[in-house]
């Protein structure tokens, strides 16, 4: 299966969003992540709903919402509404998980489940055939930039033999760190989606750096 590139949005030059959108438009991206961070769950805040509905306007690539904020349940509704087409919550942040997965498959967009470098993978073996997407978090939430942990690698080794022997078709997500370098280990480990903010947004040629996360295998 080729490697699908989610290039995140909060990497991008805020002043000329309509623009850093129709430039992913262009790309060979598979989709958008959009970061939702509300100042709790993790130390920063980026921005909400009526951002997300702006990108959704121009956007051309199906929106990957990664919400790291506490009490999902309560906004999974408003962004569904604002065009969200995936909808990733945090294992951390759900205390009844199974029921928030449940209500983004019916919203109808696809059900995501997030893990923080610290969560083992072991805890989703009982939810793992419902979630349609695992975001492993090769960084600590919450700013763009930061160093990758190389634990991830085998994180992702773990999480696939798990998707493999309950025969889900689960989709494994890297989040943070990504880059030209660390990209082939992971998918040679078993990832699907690659997320690549900084890496994407600060290269000289954005749509070019896209091109050639999408080429490895």
């Amino acid at each position: 299966m080729p490697t699908k590139i989610a290039p995140s949005i909060l990497a991008s030059d805020f002043a000329n969003l309509q623009k850093e959108v129709e430039m992913l438009n262009a790309s060979q991206a598979d989709y958008i992540h959009v970061d939702i961070m509300d100042g709790v769950f993790v130390p920063n805040i980026s921005f909400g709903i009526p951002v997300t509905e702006a990108i959704a306007k121009h956007a051309k690539k199906p929106l990957d919402v990664h919400l790291m904020i506490v009490d999902p349940d309560r906004y999974l509704e408003a962004f569904r509404n604002a065009g969200a087409e995936i909808i990733t919550v945090h294992y951390e942040a759900c205390t009844h998980l199974h029921r928030t997965i449940q209500g983004i498959k019916q919203l109808g967009a696809k059900a995501g489940v997030a893990i923080n470098p610290h969560t083992a993978v072991d805890l989703l073996e009982d939810l793992i055939e419902d979630i349609d997407l695992v975001c492993v978090m090769s960084v600590n939430p919450g700013f763009g930039g930061q160093k990758f942990i190389e634990n991830t690698y085998q994180k992702v080794k773990k999480l696939k033999k798990l998707i493999m022997s309950k025969g889900a078709k689960t989709q494994i997500e890297i989040d943070g760190g990504v880059n030209l370098q660390n990209a082939p280990d992971l998918l040679k480990a078993g990832a699907d989606v690659l997320v690549a903010g900084s890496f994407v947004f600060s290269s000289p040629k954005p749509i070019d750096t896209i091109a050639e996360l999408k080429q490895l295998y």
